[in-house]
């Protein structure tokens, strides 16, 4: 599946600190020691509607972590899929009445767009679930042979608690999993099912749905088992982050971390779990089911600068959860209409200082919201006093374009 443009990131004099972020697993903040290779998981979406706000928050973050570590010198290796046939999908085109392929390519294209747009960096895998069938087959073929699946009817399933690990990546006590997995995609009231957690790996073809032939026989992956073939094959166990919307904490990322730890026998999956909060719209999680999108690509087409829309995400601190507001993207404007301006000067105060301050700002989980205050702070004094160095306007613009990937 093709990725979209990456936009070119300037270079920065001196050296990032080290980057700590929180780890959901650990819950608290943990610094982030990769080697040469940075490498990342983030999930992707499912597009039978892209791209609204929430989403846009998510991958901002993603992409905010990626600045840092290039900028601290690391290669990053990231991974993102697409669940590009699922039930929601294949609802929607019922409802519709289209093609679950056409929507699935029509929106998967309109987020590639907005990615752009964003100047969100692209993910050097951009994997989709069709074309990740074979590497779904082969995992669950070697769950199945070494006993850690089992049929209920023709569809196979993962018994979760042959990791002895399951558990760890949520901390949720078994009541709890039960009430979030029924709420989100899972099926604890099946009959033949050894645990009522136990989570489907593949599913028989069912009439009128898309099925492939396979040595499981003629049937589609599961969620969770897509995420975990495609991050094992392309990154390898241990690898450095998991991320995506708290929303994914359980049970996807639960069922991914105990399907490669059986799979594998290696521990861990990830070494770090890192989640975004939600946004919300009229007092609601904004989500398709309940329909309180703001998109990102209506609010580009009304005219709105992407940098703005990008300014407005960065204003919250990524595991926050916060409501969208018009005041929101109003303020967000008129910041990038008064840093716009400061760089446009011939001078300024030095900015040294500032780029040192925006670097501590993100390597401290990924503070934008401080971050922006420190330039917000240096474009007052500019106005202010303007200010002696003909370099620091245009430090100024590379800074804010490398580290927030905002284009002054």
């Amino acid at each position: 599946m093709e990725t979209w443009s990456e936009p070119v990131v300037p270079r920065l004099p001196g050296e990032a600190p080290p980057l700590r972020v929180h780890d959901t697993a650990a819950g608290q903040l943990r610094p982030v020691a990769v080697g040469p290779v940075a490498r990342m998981y983030v999930c992707g979406i499912t597009p039978y509607d892209a791209t609204h706000l929430g989403h846009a928050a998510t991958y901002v973050t993603f992409d905010l972590l990626n600045r840092v570590w290039r900028d601290a010198g690391h290669e990053v290796l990231y991974v993102q899929n697409v669940t590009d046939v699922d039930d929601p999908l294949l609802e929607r085109a019922v409802a519709t009445g289209q093609d679950w392929r056409e929507i699935a390519l029509r929106e998967t294209e309109l987020f590639r767009a907005d990615m752009m747009a964003l100047r969100v960096i692209p993910p050097a895998h951009y994997i989709g679930a069709v074309e990740a069938i074979p590497l779904v087959v082969d995992l669950v073929a070697q769950l199945r042979d070494a006993g850690h699946a089992y049929p209920v009817e023709d569809d196979l399933y993962f018994s979760v608690h042959d990791d002895e690990r399951f558990g760890s990546v949520s901390g949720l006590d078994r009541d709890q999993m039960l009430a979030i997995f029924a709420e989100r995609g899972g099926d604890p009231d099946r009959v033949g099912k050894k645990d009522p957690l136990d989570c489907l790996l593949w599913q028989a073809a069912r009439p009128d749905e898309p099925a492939w032939d396979s040595a499981l026989g003629h049937g589609r992956p599961g969620w969770h088992i897509e995420c975990t073939a495609i991050a094992l094959h392309y990154l390898g166990m241990s690898f450095d982050i998991q991320g995506g919307g708290r929303d994914l904490i359980f049970p996807h990322h639960e069922m991914g971390a105990s399907e490669a730890h059986v799979v594998t026998g290696q521990w861990p999956y990830s070494r770090g779990y890192v989640h975004a909060g939600m946004v919300g719209l009229d007092g609601e999680k904004m989500s398709k089911s309940r329909g309180n999108l703001v998109f990102v690509s209506r609010l580009r087409e009304s005219g709105v600068d992407p940098m703005a829309i990008r300014l407005a995400l960065l204003g919250h601190h990524y595991r926050t959860d916060w409501e969208w507001t018009d005041a929101d993207l109003v303020e967000a404007q008129d910041r990038l209409a008064r840093w716009r301006s400061a760089v446009d000067q011939l001078a300024g105060p030095p900015a040294d200082a500032l780029l040192a301050a925006v670097r501590e700002s993100l390597a401290d989980d990924l503070n934008a919201p401080s971050a922006l205050h420190a330039i917000d702070r240096w474009v007052e004094d500019l106005r202010l006093h303007a200010g002696p160095d003909p370099a620091a306007p245009g430090l100024v613009r590379d800074l804010v374009d490398a580290l927030l990937g905002v284009k002054l």
